[in-house]
């Protein structure tokens, strides 16, 4: 079973990912995409890794900043997986191919091997996301290039997860029971 998580900055979607993937398994990788390049970004990993501790499961933390469909494939049929998070993981990838005229083909690319991941991933996987394009528009293009890409990657892999949560203000709603209007 996959599962996406979804919400704005600070919204709590971490610690309900947490708390969702112990409760679907007692023991599970944690994989992290995010690179400590300055002080407060170490801090943010530091709580991270505190409140994993304090949550009272079973982690095994797994750092990927690039190739997470890779790891995805590796870890498949295995314990379960939380991968925390694939906007930084969006942010990693675009940045690896800055300056570089095919950037947004090659972005895609990579969208397309995680989708292709996920959708075969056997067992539990719970993916926590950024919903980036709820805000201003971005002043620069690069960061125009980011949002939309992020809507596109969260609207793909939605399509491949059995579940989809939405986490405001600490509450998770899930999205994929509702009815839709066409």
């Amino acid at each position: 079973m996959s599962i996406l998580v979804t919400g704005g900055a600070r919204s709590g979607k971490s610690s309900f990912a947490e708390r969702l993937t112990l409760s679907l398994a007692g023991q599970a990788f944690y994989v992290a995409t995010g690179q400590a390049f300055d002080e407060e970004m170490k801090a943010r990993i530091a709580l991270h890794r505190q409140q994993r501790e304090e949550s009272g499961g079973q982690w095994e933390t797994l750092e990927e900043p690039l190739d997470l469909p890779a790891l995805l494939e590796r870890l498949s049929g295995g314990k379960a997986v939380l991968v925390d998070c694939l906007t930084l993981w969006l942010s990693n990838v675009l940045l690896a191919v800055e300056g570089q005229a095919d950037r947004q083909e090659r972005v895609e690319q990579e969208i397309a091997r995680l989708e292709h991941s996920v959708a075969s991933f056997q067992g539990t996987l719970v993916l926590v996301t950024n919903e980036v394009g709820d805000g201003i528009v971005p002043e620069y293009a690069l960061g125009r290039l980011y949002r939309d890409l992020a809507g596109r990657m969260n609207a793909l892999l939605a399509r491949q997860c059995q579940q989809v949560f939405l986490v405001t203000a600490g509450i998770p709603v899930e999205l994929k029971s509702r009815e839709y209007l066409l």
